[in-house]
């Protein structure tokens, strides 16, 4: 009897100790998701790059995981975009043209629920600052301070992000009259220099302002202060947005506009990297004889971009943009410090897909060179992430969306991907074989399905009867992709086993998602005797 009253007056003061002392609630982990648009896999130290300069990108990948094979679901801006948010093939979101963002309105795209619109049901505070492309109504959930520019253009249409910045640059940075050999940056309204790549140099403004030209033909040194640029505007917004988040638990995100074109870069960062010292790709003078990308992106009629003189100038630019983006990182990691948030808050850096920078005498992406579909993929979450994880094996921008929920301990539906924390644990040792990436847009133009396995690369279109021709890759002994071992390759019998052994995969891989394509890929023919 004395036992049990001893047990029962033990019990109830632990009981009371309970009540008064209850354990405390875990903090939901918050989520800084920062992403840049048009950056490739190289363009990183981490990467090996020995001339670029990425201080903070290097220390984020280095105080968690580096992900050495990471690649874009397409090599487009907003199929890319729509994959990443939602976790989905192409195929599965139906964005595969960057047409079908913002208001499209003639098929239903992306109607799987993007991470933050399940961050916002798990009651997390949601915003978003830079590039949006994607559909317009998935921004609903954000909560940003001021969804409206002065003109009334709302922030998540297309090009919505850009006129907040010239609200801004408006009332902070005064118009100048042109100098002897300036033009107009179309995105500043300020002045710049051009460089010989650009399309405009050694001609004069008054000649030739009313000629249109894209944003990928600009090229020179920014002649307003570093603190001025859109990068600088959109660094500043994710700093004030953590000062204004940090007792809320929050997704955030910070979409940078470059290293996309227009390539025109304040200094120091112009100068930071001597148009003598860069080195043009390997590839540069590709005859392209054996390519399905003869003519892509204009490539014939644009021979600046083969130019090795010329195409020095583009990697410059290129870098300095790429280090004025870093140097904003590192302002923000160093908020993310200053506020205590660090050991509680995912971040997560990757680009929507890479820069062709000349390889091939091409520029932008748009096709299945590493340049333009390989991209930097980097996570930390302190105490959870163990700091210098490299992760060899494939993974896709679709994997992003389970992983940040699986961290972050949410219930994710279903998607196309599949998380990466075993993998980044080690625990994983079958998924990460290969990955695919897909632009399952006109196959009678170009390929319309790579896959990677092993450094070995094929690429098919999606149908038997097109006439773009099939290309296998040897990365191991071929990393420039100068020597496709199918096509016209008179040897192209040598590699049947390779290829099927590729296409086996793909098919796989096609099956798992439920494309329509499976049996245009399954009976297309590979080789052929010539």
């Amino acid at each position: 009897m004395k036992r049990i009253i001893t047990l029962l007056a033990l019990l109830f003061v632990s009981a009371n100790v309970f009540c008064s002392n209850p354990p405390k609630k875990k903090k939901k982990t918050n989520l800084l998701f920062i992403i840049t648009d048009q950056q490739q896999y190289k363009a990183l130290g981490l990467a090996g790059n020995k001339v670029l300069k990425t201080p903070n990108l290097d220390r984020l990948g280095e105080s968690g995981a580096y992900f050495v094979n990471a690649y874009s679901a397409c090599a487009v801006c907003g199929p890319a975009r729509s994959s990443i948010l939602t976790g989905r093939t192409v195929e599965n979101t139906g964005v595969n043209t960057n047409d079908k963002t913002y208001y499209y309105k003639k098929e239903k795209v992306m109607q799987h629920p993007t991470f933050d619109e399940i961050l916002k049901k798990e009651g997390y505070t949601c915003e978003y600052y830079g590039k949006w492309h994607a559909m317009a109504n998935k921004a609903d959930v954000y909560s940003n301070p001021t969804k409206y520019a002065k003109n009334g253009k709302y922030a998540f249409d297309h090009g919505g992000q850009s006129f907040f910045y010239q609200d801004w640059l408006k009332e902070s940075l005064e118009k100048r009259a042109l100098e002897n050999g300036e033009h107009i940056d179309r995105f500043t309204k300020r002045p710049y220099t051009p460089d010989p790549i650009d399309v405009f140099f050694g001609h004069d403004y008054k000649d030739i302002k009313d000629i249109k030209k894209s944003q990928p033909n600009f090229h020179g040194r920014s002649n307003i202060p570093k603190e001025f640029t859109m990068t600088a505007f959109q660094g500043q917004q994710t700093l004030d947005a953590l000062d204004r988040l940090k007792n809320k638990t929050f997704s955030l995100t910070c979409s940078f506009h470059y290293p996309h074109a227009p390539m025109i870069v304040p200094e120091p960062f112009y100068s930071m990297y001597k148009t003598e010292d860069m080195t043009p790709p390997e590839s540069i003078n590709d005859d392209m004889s054996n390519s399905p990308y003869v003519r892509a992106n204009g490539r014939k009629n644009l021979p600046e971009y083969s130019d090795p003189e010329k195409i020095k100038y583009m990697i410059s630019n290129y870098y300095g943009l790429i280090t004025e983006v870093d140097f904003w990182i590192g302002e923000i990691l160093d908020k993310v410090e200053e506020l205590g948030l660090a050991e509680n808050t995912l971040i997560v850096f990757t680009s929507d897909h890479g820069e062709m920078l000349g390889a091939h005498g091409l520029r932008e992406k748009n096709v299945f060179y590493e340049e333009s579909t390989h991209i930097p993929l980097l996570m930390r979450l302190p105490n959870v992430i163990e700091e210098n994880s490299t992760i060899d094996g494939y993974v896709s921008h679709i994997d992003i969306f389970p992983t940040i929920l699986d961290y972050l301990e949410v219930d994710a539906p279903d998607s196309d991907g599949k998380s990466l924390k075993d993998m980044i644990n080690g625990e994983e040792h079958e998924y990460g074989e290969y990955v695919v990436t897909e632009w399952n847009y006109r196959g009678d133009v170009s390929p319309n399905y790579m896959i990677v396995k092993d450094g070995w690369k094929l690429m098919v279109p999606y149908s038997v009867e097109s006439k773009v021709i099939n290309v296998l890759y040897n990365l191991n002994d071929d990393p420039n992709e100068m020597n496709n071992l199918l096509g016209k390759n008179p040897d192209q019998a040598k590699y049947n086993d390779k290829a099927e052994e590729l296409r086996t995969a793909l098919l796989e891989w096609l099956e798992n998602h439920d494309s329509k394509f499976y049996d245009g890929v399954k009976n297309r023919e590979l080789v052929r005797n010539i």
